[in-house]
């Protein structure tokens, strides 16, 4: 079978999208052809899956340029980005997925075909029918996840269980919104339906990306802990918003079950996942011509978790969507002092420093509670020494804030002074060999054109394949699937679950948090705390609940995760008003260059939570009420 790819059927093409959510068009013979043979049927199949957002690429994934975990260039025209700098707009969205323009995919579309495939696929003759299963079981799948989708960006949605014709009753033909509850409800019980119908995992390499009995479960888990999330569950910000029929679409009242039950869906992707073998993912190559010391060994761990395909960890790579232009938005120019004039690498993928500062210090706690750490005297200047030359470039004066961080931290960025492990550098016992970042003005990584540069000095590091080539005059990286669901992720999740559910940590949430952190180079959550940071956090539910956000922000930095977590927990209202800022590049010398300076001032209101319906939707349905303050 051929991998999971954009693979559009002509003979689809008429079943363009209409005004109406769920009405199909009358082209009965179309569709007849499309299910008279199985070549054809694969086809229809794979026409589903082609509507999964292109996550692996930076326009396509929403929550790369939404919020705040990158800033570029002014001259930038990513749509996403319009949302983060607050221009969303009721005429025609950014990022509408509704409709599928501005930089989304009409995701209403591809439920309709994946309801034409649903009613169709029995018709096939030239088909077992454990194979019929098994397709529908994927496009069930498909259908919970496009639907989960639009909820989580607009909020209560219509559902469209099925296709009508267009001759069907008004209130079927113009559907209202579905209560929250309702939203989840549903798109839970497709999961349930597709999981009795998938494969416990794919055993061909042609297949992979293709979606699993393990995919689907931790998928469920991310869907249930979404909603007992405070976006969700209990939330007073949009009592009184009712659909056309005068139902209240947002429970106002907490709920504790909820979390109950994306604890019980954690514990069952990972006993799952776990009979399948799946790990968190370290770095131990079948060969390598160099031994490495402990210190590059778990940067690898964290960076090959995400760049490796098919690794340990990666329950769900998504082969519709290849991490492959993204790297050259990662890395910065003139990396390699042989191929300076390189200008392939546009580099303008650009952490804020309040990204920075997120990272843990060495002691693995926040660098503002750490006893240890001179928080105070971030903002100095250092020289990299031998103790730190495989972070730091020796002799290289850069800021204190890169001194004395986590190994996540110089895993994930890259910086002025760091060290950039790999294309074709790999013997980390000779340090002084080993790719650095320069990028204060005048040197390689700084400024060229208005359009190419880190507009805060730092870069996604982690995102980059480390045998990626560069030579004079191109940059050729290793494409690897996006890594949808990482194992990692979903114990975070379960630790975060279980808080919640128990009204504090037991030993479970302190197991599941403390496996990431040992892969990431860190002592437990217990002893860090106990013996590093001036708060206990530990001790209790708030306390932990800051901890285990802050361990996913950290781990999944630059995954595509910090948006969503951030709207579900909600805590946009506070940390998407926060100035956007970076180091001052127009400075040569670094007692200039690092001074902080602000970028953007970000706003972000209680409206914002939510994508607007579009104007035309309005216009066109009746049924349809737009969100409070839009």
């Amino acid at each position: 079978m051929k991998k999971i790819q954009l693979i559009f059927v002509l003979v689809l093409v008429v079943l363009n999208s209409c005004d109406y959510l769920d009405v199909v068009p009358d082209n009965i013979a179309t569709i007849d052809h499309a299910f008279n043979m199985r070549t054809t049927a694969e086809r229809f199949l794979f026409t589903c899956y082609s509507y999964m957002p292109l996550h692996g690429t930076f326009d396509g994934n929403t929550a790369h340029s939404a919020g705040d975990e990158f800033w570029m260039p002014e001259r930038n025209s990513t749509s996403a980005w319009n949302i983060a700098r607050g221009n969303q707009r009721v005429n025609n969205p950014f990022m509408n997925y509704w409709q599928g323009n501005e930089g989304g995919r009409d995701l209403y579309e591809a439920i309709r075909q994946c309801n034409i495939f649903m009613e169709n696929i029995g018709r096939v003759p030239d088909m077992a029918n454990a194979e019929k299963e098994r397709w529908i079981g994927e496009v069930m799948f498909l259908k919970a996840y496009y639907h989960f989708y639009l909820l989580r960006m607009f909020g209560p949605i219509p559902l469209i269980k099925e296709n009508v014709p267009v001759s069907a009753e008004y209130g079927d033909v113009y559907p209202t919104r579905n209560t929250v509850d309702e939203g989840f409800d549903y798109i839970v019980e497709l999961l349930d339906e597709s999981i009795k119908r998938l494969p416990d995992e794919v055993y061909n390499s042609d297949e992979y990306g293709r979606i699993t009995k393990a995919v689907a479960y931790c998928q469920k888990a991310i869907v249930l802990a979404e909603a007992a999330s405070p976006l969700f569950n209990g939330n007073k910000d949009f009592v009184g918003f009712k659909n056309m029929h005068g139902q209240e679409l947002f429970n106002p009242e907490v709920s504790i079950e909820k979390w109950q039950k994306a604890t019980d869906a954690c514990e069952k992707a990972i006993d799952f996942c776990d009979s399948l073998k799946y790990k968190l993912y370290e770095f131990k190559p079948d060969f390598f011509q160099y031994e490495l010391s402990d210190t590059m060994k778990i940067q690898m761990n964290i960076r090959n978790s995400v760049c490796e395909e098919g690794n340990s960890e990666i329950i769900w790579g998504n082969t519709n969507s290849f991490a492959g232009s993204i790297q050259g938005l990662a890395t910065p120019r003139g990396l390699d002092p042989q191929f300076i004039t390189n200008a392939t690498f546009y580099g303008y993928m650009a952490p804020p420093l309040k990204i920075v500062e997120m990272f843990y210090s060495e002691n693995g706690v926040p660098i503002e509670d750490d006893e240890y750490y001179d928080y105070t005297g971030r903002w100095g200047l250092s020289i990299g020494t031998e103790d730190s030359k495989l972070y730091i470039k020796e002799g290289y004066i850069t800021s204190n804030l890169h001194f004395n961080r986590e190994p996540r931290f110089y895993a994930a960025l890259g910086f002025d002074g760091g060290i950039w492990y790999g294309h074709g550098k790999l013997d980390d016992s000779k340090a002084d060999e080993l790719l650095y970042v320069s990028a204060k003005k005048g040197q390689p990584a700084s400024a060229q054109n208005a359009i190419r540069y880190s507009v805060t000095g730092y870069w996604p590091k982690k995102l980059v394949y480390f045998n990626n080539t560069i030579s004079s005059s191109d940059y050729n990286p290793t494409r690897y699937p996006w890594p949808e669901i990482r194992l990692a992720s979903i114990y975070l999740l379960y630790a975060e679950t279980l808080n919640e559910a128990n009204g504090g940590p037991n030993d479970k949430a302190f197991e599941y948090i403390d496996k990431v952190r040992e892969r990431a180079g860190l002592g437990t959550v217990k002893t860090s705390w106990s013996l590093f940071s001036r708060r206990k956090d530990h001790e209790t539910l708030a306390g932990f609940r800051r901890i285990v956000h802050r361990e996913r922000l950290i781990e999944l930095a630059f995954e595509g995760q910090r948006y969503w977590d951030i709207r579900r927990w909600k805590e946009a209202t506070s940390e998407f008003n926060k100035p956007i800022s970076g180091w001052d590049l127009e400075q040569e010398d670094p007692q200039s260059y690092y001074r902080q300076k602000i970028l953007f001032d970000q706003k972000f209101s209680t409206r914002d939570y939510f994508w607007p319906i579009p104007e035309t939707e309005l216009l066109s349905n009746k049924n349809l009420n737009q969100l409070p303050g839009w």
